[in-house]
């Protein structure tokens, strides 16, 4: 048993983490450090992001008027693209793929960490798009 937790935790600092519909890595630096590597390793593939959405700064301004005074994120961005290529080709085996685009990437601060993360897609055609986030975000983090 001690064995199996060891391994789990091992995995879980080391590798992604599958949550709530999530992929998650940790990001060892800063949160601007690791918004700026994401948007680099984005822009890097030729990808165009397409928005920005400062949801941290969002939710921090609209709390007290919803009568909350949580604070759920220190800082978060949601960085919004597409892949004209990969898109198209997960639309071309079945066009209800649509309801995936376009993509994103989070950067978040929750507790002084620094987490980096997509949601997880369906098995089939929409796999190619998560390996294409994880693989920028693995060029994020450096690895």
């Amino acid at each position: 048993m001690k064995k199996a937790l060891c391994l789990a935790a091992a995995i879980a600092v080391t590798g992604p983490a599958v949550a709530q519909e999530a992929i998650t890595y940790q990001f060892e630096g800063s949160y601007e450090d690791a918004t700026f590597a994401v948007e680099n390793a984005i822009i890097d593939r030729g990808l165009v992001i397409d928005y920005v959405s400062h949801v941290g700064d969002m939710l921090a301004r609209t709390g007290p008027d919803l009568g909350s005074d949580v604070e759920i994120f220190e800082q978060a961005q949601i960085f919004i693209f597409c892949s004209a290529s990969a898109s198209r080709r997960a639309m071309e085996a079945d066009w209800l793929n649509i309801v995936h685009c376009p993509y994103g990437i989070f950067v978040a601060q929750v507790d002084g960490e620094v987490i980096v993360g997509h949601r997880a897609y369906p098995d089939g055609p929409m796999q190619e798009v998560e390996a294409v986030l994880d693989a920028i975000i693995l060029e994020a983090r450096g690895s």
